[in-house]
Order: structure tokens, then sequence, then C-alpha cells
């Protein structure tokens, strides 16, 4: 009886070891694969989203058989930051990676996604934009090619693959005039915009691209259905921000980062997700939500560094989705924004600036060149004026009866409850993450010399509170206590003497005694924070020493530090006849096909400005 049971011992174990050998060996058609397809620069102008116009029969298929957001987001209006927050799974402004195509270093302990993916078993092939807006981490990759494909993978490997298609990239603007398809009597236009024919031309050729667009998608989702796996893999289509007609990339507004996104899920897998087929979720996302989303499809525990939320089996319907908007090419800002799908309330840290500041990339589009030539010309409505008025330090809309933004309710009464709940949610979000914003760049490149800027921002160094406490102080008035701001100059932080000195430009008329402290400290001070000044001296006519320093830092060796002093110039009603060889200087330099930041600057200033 002994050696019949340690026969049914023996027999037991066997059997279990042949299963757990089984399961070991299953191959990748019986495996969750993950499949993401990747647009650029589009909104939501699909067939799918109840647009008339569009010509987007594959995804709207795709829709059809999958789960369609309604509230997703990019967290950045343009590709390199957005990027950014989904290669991490961090704000960028956390990491001090916000600026368009900056390359500061973030910490080692912070790892791409896809290595983490690499790890649990998974192939990663990425077909082939990266951007990712700072130092690469290339061996995340099983291949990042032109060639990259799940086919490449080992037999019996799962895989998490990503096909990123550009037929709908602003650029795609700049170089096709004609619309093929798309008929501009049919086109309907967004409310802020002037109804010129360069900007129906705009709106028809990128719905051709859209169109194009589709098709490719359409290739890549028959591919897979060839290969036999399609009801092994999850797909996720999206755009990497809004876009492309003007006004939309590179502004943290509802269309700059509102973006499709499309879910499906093979029956077998329907369990991971409590939507089903053809579900439409108003549910707010955004990319910071996607790599946790990943890890917890695969089973594995969602590393430390992710900041999102799984969003395919939420345990409520509430979320809040923050934006945000640094400089984008040649142009300085600081946008902050947050919404809950209904509203949205956005933060201009640099409100003496208009969203149409020019930008060279920007005004390659016809459309764009004719909304900025029918404003000079008088013929703007004012929803069509807007753009090109410095705006308020706060904003908020109804996106559900105002989607194009048009009538700010931040001064209303009767929305003082809402704002101040998203006002107050942004600026816990803001302190959560040390939000590098509030670091000039020509800093953020001195610390990136010596150190991490997150371990910095990280730092008790680092005045995170009192920095947004000064601009929610002073910004909110309408005449600010020159008395009281000045006192914020004695600090030994040049930082809060910076925020200082930026609340000053929204005061009419300086006294003296505020004047002689700002030429006393102008030559004092490293240069982001004198050429504030330099700006604030000018408004209240002190030429001489304004302009004396701006041209002395027009000679400055560092880029970013001409670009400041760029931007400032721009924003002055004149400049001095002794800058013209300078500018004339910069505006001969060239990088290639390309002009540096400082070369399209200078350009536009010798164009534009009265000398």
């Amino acid at each position: 009886m002994k050696n019949f049971y340690l026969y049914i011992g023996f027999y037991i174990a066997l059997t279990s070891s042949c299963k757990q050998a089984e399961k070991t060996t299953i191959s990748a058609e019986e495996r969750l694969n993950i499949l993401w397809i990747v647009s650029e620069d589009n909104s939501p102008w699909l067939g799918c989203y109840g647009d008339s116009i569009a010509t987007t029969p594959h995804l709207d298929r795709l829709a059809s058989k999958g789960i369609l957001f309604t509230n997703a987001y990019s967290n950045a209006p343009v590709c390199a930051p957005s990027r950014n927050s989904l290669i991490t799974g961090m704000y960028s402004p956390a990491l001090g990676t916000q600026h368009m195509r900056s390359t500061y270093k973030i910490p080692d302990s912070i790892q791409f996604y896809p290595k983490l993916l690499k790890e649990a078993g998974y192939y990663t092939s990425n077909n082939v934009k990266k951007d990712y807006n700072t130092t690469d981490q290339p061996e995340v990759w099983s291949e990042s090619s032109k060639t990259a494909t799940y086919k490449n993978r080992p037999e019996g490997q799962p895989f998490f693959a990503i096909f990123n298609l550009h037929d709908t990239h602003e650029s795609r603007l700049h170089r096709d005039s004609i619309p093929r398809n798309h008929r501009l009597e049919d086109i309907k236009l967004y409310p802020y915009h002037p109804d010129t024919p360069e900007m129906r031309s705009d709106y028809a050729v990128y719905y051709d691209r859209l169109q194009d667009l589709d098709t490719k998608v359409g290739k890549i989702l028959d591919e897979l259905e060839k290969e036999g796996l399609s009801e092994n893999t999850i797909i996720f289509y999206y755009s990497d921000h809004g876009g492309a007609v003007a006004g939309t990339k590179r502004f943290a507004t509802q269309q700059g980062l509102h973006v499709p996104l499309i879910v499906r899920v093979p029956e077998k897998f329907k369990h991971v997700t409590k939507y089903k087929q053809g579900d439409k979720v108003d549910r707010p996302v955004s990319f910071i939500d996607f790599p946790p989303t990943l890890f917890k499809l695969i089973g594995e525990d969602i590393p430390e560094q992710f900041q999102g939320t799984p969003f395919l089996n939420p345990e409520n319907d509430n979320n809040l989705v923050f934006g945000f908007a640094g400089r984008m090419d040649e142009r300085i800002n600081m946008v902050r924004t947050v919404t809950d799908g209904r509203y949205r309330y956005i933060r201009n840290y640099l409100p003496n600036r208009s969203y149409g500041a020019h930008i060279q990339t920007l005004w390659k589009a016809k459309g764009m060149q004719s909304w900025y030539k029918t404003y000079l010309e008088g013929k703007t409505n004012k929803e069509q004026s807007t753009f090109f008025i410095p705006r308020p330090f706060e904003e908020l809309y109804d996106l559900t009866k105002d989607p194009y933004q048009l009538k700010n309710l931040a001064n209303n009464s009767s929305f003082f409850y809402v704002k101040s709940k998203l006002s107050e949610a942004l600026r816990n979000w803001q302190v959560e993450n040390r939000d590098a914003g509030f670091i000039p760049e020509a800093m953020l490149q001195e610390l990136n010399k010596n150190q991490l800027v997150y371990e910095y921002t990280h730092s008790e160094a680092y005045p995170i509170e009192k920095l947004i406490n000064l601009t929610e102080t002073f910004y909110k008035k309408n005449e600010v206590d020159q008395n009281e701001l000045i006192k914020n100059f004695e600090s030994k932080n040049p930082l809060i003497r910076l925020w200082a000195v930026q609340a000053l430009l929204f005061t009419d008329k300086l006294n003296s005694k505020t004047l002689a402290t700002l030429k006393k400290l102008l030559y004092n001070e490293p240069s982001y924070v004198g050429i504030t000044i330099a700006e604030v001296l000018f408004r209240n006519n002190e030429y001489e020493y304004a302009i004396n320093y701006l041209q002395k830092q027009l000679n400055s060796d560092q880029l970013i530090v001409r670009v400041q002093v760029l931007n400032t110039i721009s924003l002055l009603n004149k400049v001095g006849n002794e800058m013209i060889p300078r500018l004339q200087q910069l505006a001969e330099q060239r990088n290639g096909k390309k002009l540096p930041y400082d070369a399209r600057l200078a350009t536009h200033i010798l164009k534009t400005k009265s000398l």
C-alpha cells in the first residue's frame, strides 16, 4: 500500500510538473500581446467621434469593436514633452523635462517602461519615433528601427509593439496646399478661426492626411489578422497630442491636449476591463495613466515611479487630468492646466504674453499666416482676435457649453466653487510634483551640468510653495502693493527675486523707490533675473538702462540666454538702433537647413519691430 501511495504521489508530481512545463511554453498566440498605433498631431477628427467630414472607416470600425474614450488627453500639447511623460510614466515638470526638445538628464533609477516590459518577458519593438526629451535609453527596446515589428520576436514570446505613423504631422500642412478628397465648402471651422481660403484649405488637407492615416491603420490591423494574432492582442490607438491646425498644437488648451483614444480588447481577455465592446467612456484619462495600465494588463506589479492610474478597470469614474506647456521651440512660456472633463482651468504664469507669439514652424502653415494677416487688417472678431492678445493669469471654461474656450468664467462669481476646487487641485499637484517650471532654462542648464534638476527640485533648496504663493498673491491683484512686493528682493534665492520682478510687469507705474531698487539690482543679478528687470524698466520709460543691459546679454555665449533676451525684445514696442548689427548677425546664423532659435527670433524682430 505504501508503494501505491508513493506511486500516486509520483504521478501527481509528474503531472503537475508537466502542466507547469506546458504553461511556460505557451505560444505567443495564446498569451496577451499589446499593440500601440500612434498618430501625430491630431485631435479627435474621426467619424467615430461624430465628425461628419472625416473619412476614417478603419478607425471607426475599430471603435465599434472596442472602447472609445471621449475625454483622453496628452499631458503636453507637443510631441517631445508628451512622449517624455509616456515613456517614464512621470509628469515632465517633476523631472525638469517640460521644455520642447530639451535633453536634461533624469535619475538612473527612473527606467523607461519598455525595459520593465522586457524584464517581464515581452519582446518590445518600436517603429520608429522616440523623441523622449531626455537622454535616451536605447537598450529598453528589443528592436527600434524603421523595420521594427513584432514579427521579429523569437517564437513563443509575447510582444509589446508600437507603430508610429507620421501622416498627420503638422509639417504636412507646410508641404501640401491642395486638398484631394475633401472640399473646402464642406469644412466647418473652429469659431476662433477666420473664414479664409487658406484656413479652409489647411482643414481640408488635414482631413486628407487623416484619411491616409486611416488607410495605414487598416493595413496594420489586416496584417495582425493574417498573422493570426488579432484575438490575442489588445490594441490601443491614440495621437501623441492635439492639433495640427493653427492654434492647437503647442497650446495647453482643449484643442491642444484632447486626443482620440480607442482600445480594443478581444473576447478572451474581456475580464481585464469593466467596459464592453462599443462603450463610450467619459472618464478623463491621460498619458500618465498608460504605463500603469500596461502593467495591470499583464499582471505585473505597478512600478513605484509611475504616477498615473490604470484606466481599463478603474475603481471609480472620477479623475483629474493635468497638463503643462513650457518653452515651445523659440518661444518661452509656462502654462499649467487641469480638467475634470467638464471644466478646464488654466494658469498662465507669463500672462503678459499672448498665445499668438510668432513661432517660425507654426507660421509655415498658410492658414496661420492668413489668420495673422486678417488680425492685423482688423478683420477678426473678438473670438478670433483673442489668440493675439495677452492672456489673464487664470482661465476657466465650461467645456460642455463652450468646447472652444471662448468665454472665460474665471471672474464669474457663479463659478467660484468650481474655480477654487480646480485651482487647489492644480496647486497641490504642482507642490507634490515639485514643479520645475518656475526655474528659467538658463538656470536649468547650469543645474544640469553638476547635478540632476530632479535632485534640486526635490530638495529643501527649491522653494516651490513660496513661489506658488508669491505668484498667487500678486498675479491675482489688479494693483500690486510695491512695498510689499519688493521685500522679496531681499531673498537669497534668485527664483524668489525673479518671480517678484515678474509680478511688477502687471503694475502700470512704479514708484521711485521701486525703480531705484531695480536699477541697483540690474547688474548684480543672474542674467535670467536681470533680463526681466530690464523689461520692467523699459515699460517704465527707463529706456537707457534697459536697452544697454539687453544689448549686453545679446552677446551672451549661452543660446538660451539670447533666446530669453530676444523673447523680451519681441514684446517691446521698439528696438534701439544700436541693436541692429547684433540682430543681423544672429539672423544670418545657420545650422544645416534649420535656423537656430535665436536666428528665428532675430529674423522676426528685424522684420516686424520699429527700429
